[in-house]
């Protein structure tokens, strides 16, 4: 081992409150394991606009105790310069029920609380939006929740939200990083919960604020029915996450009375033992929720991922269950939505990578859609930032199964869109309609919207795939014309004809082809590794004697086609 790494180690060993942790560090060293031992000082897990993610395990490039306290140092820290009243508006604090949660979010508490900033701090687990909710309720100056979402569960995470209720966004993730490194390099000191219960710098979130946040969804005009169908019904899984009790909770209130949650996923389990990988996108996810839902006939399979702020549906289609995808389910909460709300509550937004059908919707429906670069951050803020008197803001969504219903939620909520989904079902099942009569109604006003993603892995001497593309820009895809090419890196949006207009998006490494009669296709290429992203589009008109099957093959066909020629098109 160099004396550098044996410096590092040693005095990281001197800081670590974790006896596990450390020993795990002194088990390498004996070893003499030096390559993992460099591995994990190379550098400390990046604080980003998502916070922190990564595994469990010792050192400062894993998740660990160390880490959770030197990160929440540098967030009180940074709180403390910028926002006047901190200390007394406070921070909420949740968690989800991986395995560390509990223990990371009471050693957030403790460090927060040490510094004299106020915590609020669920007693037990808690649905991720409710966190994003309790910010805006509470009138706090940030939230906390320590999950790691559907990722596996060697994982766990620290995500933070603004006073504002959404997540953070630039400067503030540059402004908390630098804090974070700061504190990384200082004793941090810490406040026994006793204590800080004692002396009022504690207190701690019982069944009122899930109450609170249950009656919030209870007297949401968007949430409620007077025409449904309470007798439709719905398969329910928390995959071992946090949201089943919610979940029943507002769907009984409702009136919702046919609801069969898999017992087996229905409690927390940081081990997710029925799943490979606890996200309802992977093959295999929704098999036991698909299985109730055969056992009891039931019309729907929803699912929550294991911190409930995604959701995911399979709809019953004659003998079998079908999954709806992101872009599906969000074209059609959107369509309901923007015909239910009142026409001063009609500003929608999607992101870059998820179908442009909403924003025809929205259009004619009198509404305004806005469009984001991935991620609920985006969403949120913008929403915020665009919404009038005279325009509220009354959706959001992204095809990565994340939703929000109103503004009650300024992040994706799983919850909420659980309940507008079955509110919706059980209308259309009132009105003699199904979810796929509904979609087709849809697509024959507007066109069949086909998308698809694609990850493609490249050889390791594939040149910058970013750089050939902009040095050799297409006339044509896949044997339809390119109307015009935005470069999000530039910020340059560039059309056939040689006009040039400015993109009003923060700068990021992403190519847009748009094409004819609707086609698309964004490339994100990856500057680490010798991959690239593809997400495609197509539109594909229903003609009057077209069912619906024979539409979806003959676009699912033409996708097919697509994909393949432009992936055929891309350096080898």
């Amino acid at each position: 081992m160099d004396s550098r790494l044996a410096m590092q180690l040693n005095a990281w060993l001197e800081m670590d409150p974790d006896p596990e942790t450390r020993n795990e560090l002194q088990q390498l060293a004996q070893q003499g394991n030096n390559n993992e031992l460099a591995a994990r000082f190379a550098g400390r897990l990046a604080f980003g606009t998502a916070g922190l993610r990564g595994e469990v395990g010792a050192g400062p490039s894993r998740m660990n105790q160390l880490v959770i306290r030197q990160t929440a140092a540098g967030l009180g820290q940074y709180l403390l310069r910028q926002v006047a009243d901190a200390k007394s508006r406070g921070v909420i604090i949740g968690y989800d029920g991986r395995l560390d949660s509990a223990r990371f979010a009471q050693d957030t508490a403790m460090v927060l609380t040490a510094l004299g900033i106020l915590v609020r701090l669920t007693r037990h687990v808690c649905p991720t939006p409710l966190v994003a909710y309790g910010v805006k309720h509470f009138n706090a100056a940030a939230g906390v929740v320590v999950t790691a979402s559907h990722n596996p569960p060697q994982y766990n995470g620290f995500k933070v939200y603004w006073g504002n209720g959404a997540q953070i966004i630039p400067p503030h993730d540059a402004g908390i990083a630098a804090c974070i490194e700061y504190a990384a390099h200082q004793q941090v000191t810490v406040q026994s919960l006793l204590d800080a219960e004692q002396n009022g710098q504690l207190q701690w979130l019982d069944g009122d604020f899930f109450e609170s946040y249950r009656e919030a969804i209870l007297n949401a005009p968007l949430l409620q029915s007077q025409m449904a169908d309470h007798n439709i019904g719905i398969a329910y899984t928390a995959m071992h996450g946090v949201g089943a009790k919610m979940a029943k909770t507002l769907l009984a209130d409702a009136g919702f009375r046919q609801v069969f949650s898999v017992a087996a996923q229905e409690q927390p389990d940081g081990h997710f033992p029925t799943v490979n990988f606890p996200n309802p996108e992977e093959p295999g996810a929704m098999d036991l929720v698909i299985t109730e839902a055969h056992k009891h006939q039931a019309l729907l399979a929803c699912a929550n991922d294991p911190d409930a702020d995604r959701f995911a549906v399979a709809v019953r289609r004659a003998d079998s269950y079908q999954m709806l995808s992101g872009d599906q389910v969000g074209i059609l909460l959107g369509h309901y939505l923007l015909n239910k709300a009142p026409a001063y509550q009609r500003l929608v937004g999607t992101t870059i990578v998820s179908s442009a059908l909403l924003e025809q919707i929205a259009k004619a429906a009198g509404g305004v859609c806005y469009t984001t670069l991935t991620g609920f951050k985006w969403l949120a803020n913008e929403g915020m930032k665009q919404q009038r008197q005279e325009q509220q803001f009354l959706f959001a969504y992204e095809e990565a199964l994340g939703y929000t219903v109103g503004s009650l939620v300024w992040d994706k909520d799983g919850l909420s869109a659980l309940l507008a989904f079955v509110q919706m079902t059980a209308e259309l099942t009132a009105q003699g309609m199904s979810i796929w009569q509904q979609l087709e109604a849809i697509y024959r006003e507007h066109g069949m919207y086909l998308s698809r993603q694609v990850s493609i892995a490249l050889k390791p001497d594939t040149p910058d795939i970013g750089a050939w593309l902009r040095q050799h820009p297409p006339a044509s895809v896949a044997g339809m014309t390119v109307l015009s090419i935005a470069d999000l890196k530039s910020r340059q949006h560039t059309f056939a004809d040689g006009r040039v207009e400015s993109i009003a998006l923060p700068a990021s490494d992403v190519l847009i082809y748009h094409l004819e009669n609707g086609g698309r296709v964004i490339v994100r290429p990856s500057g680490t590794e010798p991959k690239i992203k593809c997400y495609y589009q197509l539109v594909e008109q229903l003609v009057a004697q077209d069912d619906m099957t024979a539409a979806e093959l003959r676009g699912n066909a033409r996708m097919e086609a697509f994909v393949q020629l432009h992936q055929a098109s891309l350096p080898q």
